[in-house]
């Protein structure tokens, strides 16, 4: 049974940039959800969980490079640098090169989630009361503005979790060249990258025994209940991780099981028996196809780190 929703007028206020990213994403021929709505309080929580599945390798052992290089990177950081995370989520990661880099002027954490960002700046308040830590609530595709005594910084960009692969080619390019023109001439950026492996190994890091991330993906439509005065029955959809080897990514799919109809602010959209909704693209690299999508954004590199069973890379790049 559906629950039953309130009216608009008694949710809270509509997020005009969400709503019309919902109503234009289910509205084509092939339904799709904006991956970066995932990240409300509870798809955040739920993210954490799936970072500590046995199954999800990439959190794991991204961790293990970065604990065993970030001396060697630090190194290369002018004390006084500004550390830009985009897309910080609970900057879990970013302690790891906070404790190389204890000379650092302060540190920029931008992420869509308001909760999020509270929970890091309250924790890494008590673990380095001497940094000065600044937060940004949106988009990190945004401008960044910092105050005007840290504008002329040596800044050091950090974009972990291969965050890159949910992009397709040419926006991963767009986005490396908006960091690179955020960043500034001669900034370095450090840059985590999935790498291509064993199919089987792919599916069940996104498609865990558990079901977290089967409820990570629902949540979704959870959020569009919520937000947009919806009335998707989440018995009605089904999660499916899917890879497409011609473009070398992990697709996660909403998958309708039987004919069924949605409303959301007035519109009406149909769903056929196993119709989907796409919801998040996971691009898989080998180095070399990583490294020529990064030239082409202005970026040359500097370092790349890898595992010993080369499941995962880290790079680091300079802008040109």
């Amino acid at each position: 049974m559906n629950e039953v929703q309130p009216p608009q007028s008694a949710l809270a206020p509509l997020d005009e940039e969400f709503a019309a990213a919902v109503i234009e994403g289910l509205s084509h021929a092939q339904k799709s959800l904006p991956c970066r709505y995932f990240y409300d309080a509870r798809g955040s929580e739920l993210f954490e969980e799936i970072t500590d599945l046995d199954e999800y390798y990439p959190t794991r052992t991204e961790l293990a490079i970065l604990r065993e290089h970030a001396g060697e990177l630090a190194r290369r950081v002018a004390p006084g640098g500004v550390l830009v995370e985009f897309g910080s989520g609970s900057s879990r990661k970013t302690e790891i090169l906070l404790d190389a880099m204890p000379d650092l002027a302060a540190y920029v954490a931008i992420d869509v989630s308001e909760s999020a960002l509270e929970g890091a700046r309250e924790r890494l308040a008590a673990c380095y009361p001497n940094l000065r830590v600044i937060t940004r609530v949106g988009d990190f595709r945004m401008p960044l503005d910092l105050p005007t005594e840290l504008a002329d910084a040596p800044r050091l960009g950090f974009f972990p979790g291969s965050t890159i692969g949910n992009l397709v080619r040419e926006e991963a390019v767009g986005l490396m060249r908006d960091m690179a023109s955020t960043l500034g001439a001669q900034a370095r950026l450090v840059i985590g990258v999935d790498l291509r492996k064993d199919v089987a190994r792919l599916l069940a890091a996104y498609d865990d025994a558990k079901g977290v991330t089967a409820a990570f993906n629902l949540n979704l439509l959870t959020r569009i209940n919520r937000e947009l005065g919806a009335d998707f029955d989440l018995s009605g959809f089904a999660h499916e991780a899917h890879f497409d080897p011609d473009e070398s990514r992990i697709e996660m799919r909403l998958v309708s099981l039987w004919p069924q109809q949605v409303r959301i602010l007035g519109r009406s959209f149909r769903f056929a028996p196993q119709e989907r909704i796409h919801t998040e693209n996971s691009h898989k690299y080998t180095v070399e196809d990583f490294l020529a999508l990064a030239r082409r954004a202005g970026w040359s590199p500097v370092a790349l780190w890898r595992d010993p069973a080369h499941l995962f890379s880290v790079h680091e790049l300079i802008a040109s």
